[in-house]
């Protein structure tokens, strides 16, 4: 499940296996549901890939599941499929965070272009929010005293003057600098202060 794929939902089981079909020969991987109800069972956060969903379908449409899943807070990429000519409600669900939108008859290759842009923005949104967690998980891992001497060496302080600021000897700043180096798996204070740019 958490292999990246294409969760195709749709009720029409003949435009299911089209589709099916379509993504498979393009060498994308695909998962299809008869219905929101049963994709909205089968997710959590670590599915990762697209969503391809019907807009209008019996029992919650397509519309409804896309609002569910931001109430959950997936960061899926989700492109609409209708067989309504309906551009209103085509361009606020694009402004709502839709990735795409697609009207029946659609053209395969614009479909198969949208779902791997699509894929591939989750990637990297996937990648982002992993370095972010690693980072944080290094942070967490600082005492009280490396955190203080972290933000003044943030400020290009050098040693002498941390240990003036501090109060205490600059071998004793050198100990805690080298730790905390260690801990956050940097080599300089440009490399920390890089690293930390998402998190501050």
């Amino acid at each position: 499940m958490n292999t990246p794929q294409a969760h195709l939902v749709d009720d029409d089981e003949a435009i299911r296996d089209a589709l099916a079909w379509l993504l498979k020969s393009r060498g994308i991987q695909c998962t299809t549901y008869d219905c929101a109800e049963t994709f909205l069972a089968a997710w959590t956060p670590k599915v990762a890939g697209c969503v391809i969903i019907d807009m209008r379908m019996p029992g919650m449409s397509g519309l409804d599941c896309f609002d569910l899943l931001g109430e959950r807070q997936s960061t899926l990429p989700v492109i609409f499929l209708t067989g309504h000519g309906d551009v209103p409600l085509a361009v606020a669900t694009l402004k709502k965070g839709a990735f795409d939108f697609f009207e029946k008859p659609f053209n395969d290759n614009d479909l198969a272009t949208s779902v791997r842009d699509a894929m591939d923005l989750d990637a990297r949104q996937r990648a982002a929010s992993a370095t972010v967690d690693s980072v944080n998980s290094r942070l967490s891992t600082l005492t009280a005293r490396e955190r203080q001497i972290m933000e003044l060496v943030l400020l290009g302080k050098f040693n002498k003057v941390i240990a003036d600021e501090l109060n205490i000897s600059m071998r004793t700043v050198e100990v805690h600098r080298a730790n905390l180096f260690d801990k956050m798996k940097v080599k300089t204070a440009v490399e920390l202060a890089n690293l930390l740019k998402p998190n501050r």
